[in-house]
């Protein structure tokens, strides 16, 4: 099946909406057939050894097939600023980062526009595209769809949000999210299996998976925890964050609508420990800053 047909009957995420994207009509993630982009810069904030020493070649994707209500980057999730390019000007843009000395390619809320970027893919690493591909997503992807990306991802960086039902319906209108995002996880191991690091420790291929710690819910991600440990090799990472600030639509839910306690972090970090898992990295206290927010303006892309 051609890439493109994907966008005619529209599959590409778990929702299955069926529009026809080619023809200008949207699903529930608003996308249609051409790929939008907010920012395109070399990224020192994301993990050690995907950031290193001269960034992470990060390119951010406007719209997403979640809602969440506490969305940081919500100015392109969900408003949708951003600028439409073709595949040929991906691909440029690929290159440029590449060319200024990046670590990796590192794709943001990527999914919606997987099939285009099957596409640009192939036709960057035709063109000289040789540092890793990092795919950085909410992992609420199809196990089918991910496996045309096999042999053009490096890195698998997937955001395990939540293990419960009622809290992804809730704070991001997203029905059976958990059993989604657990098969497209365990189909991002079985094509790049466990982290392997180069000599100065940076990540060339492997699974990261990340997990936001939430107000409240600390619960709910020891749960997240228990899936890991005994779904996957202990020598997969796991990035616990700690950097929930409330934002966007917060507000309309009082009991996420504050900090994330330090105490709950700790506890998550804690159960970590005790149930054996052993590779991964936390954040340090201040991280829940709005200065570490990107500012979306269209850089590397005019």
């Amino acid at each position: 099946m051609e890439e493109r047909e994907l966008l005619e009957d529209c599959r590409v995420c778990p929702r299955r909406c069926g529009v026809n994207r080619l023809k200008g009509e949207m699903g529930f993630c608003g996308a249609r057939d051409r790929i939008v982009v907010a920012k395109a810069f070399a990224h020192r904030w994301e993990e050690p050894c995907i950031s290193g020493s001269r960034g992470s070649g990060t390119v951010f994707f406007s719209g997403c097939n979640l809602k969440c209500a506490f969305c940081q980057n919500y100015r392109i999730s969900q408003e949708w600023f951003g600028k439409a390019v073709g595949e040929e000007e991906l691909v440029e843009i690929f290159l440029k980062l590449q060319a200024r000395g990046v670590h990796n390619i590192n794709l943001v809320t990527p999914t919606i526009y997987t099939p285009q970027l099957v596409v640009a893919l192939k036709k960057a690493k035709d063109r000289g595209l040789k540092v890793p591909v990092v795919w950085n997503s909410n992992a609420y992807e199809s196990p089918e769809v991910l496996k045309r990306l096999e042999g053009l991802v490096d890195v698998y960086l997937p955001d395990l949000k939540y293990f419960g039902e009622a809290p992804a319906r809730k704070y991001s209108r997203v029905p059976g999210y958990f059993e989604c995002a657990a098969k497209a996880i365990l189909e991002m191991y079985r094509q790049v299996g466990e982290p392997v690091f180069d000599e100065k420790g940076m990540i060339k291929r492997g699974l990261i998976i990340r997990h936001l710690v939430l107000p409240g819910l600390k619960e709910d991600s020891k749960k997240v925890l228990d899936f890991i440990k005994s779904s996957l090799p202990s020598g997969v990472y796991v990035s616990l964050m700690g950097q929930y600030m409330p934002c966007y639509r917060a507000g309309e839910f009082p009991e996420i609508n504050r900090p994330l306690p330090k105490e709950e972090y700790e506890e998550v970090i804690e159960y970590f420990f005790e149930i054996g898992l052993e590779n991964g990295f936390a954040q340090e206290e201040g991280a829940d800053s709005p200065e570490y927010v990107p500012n979306f303006d269209l850089e590397g892309i005019i």
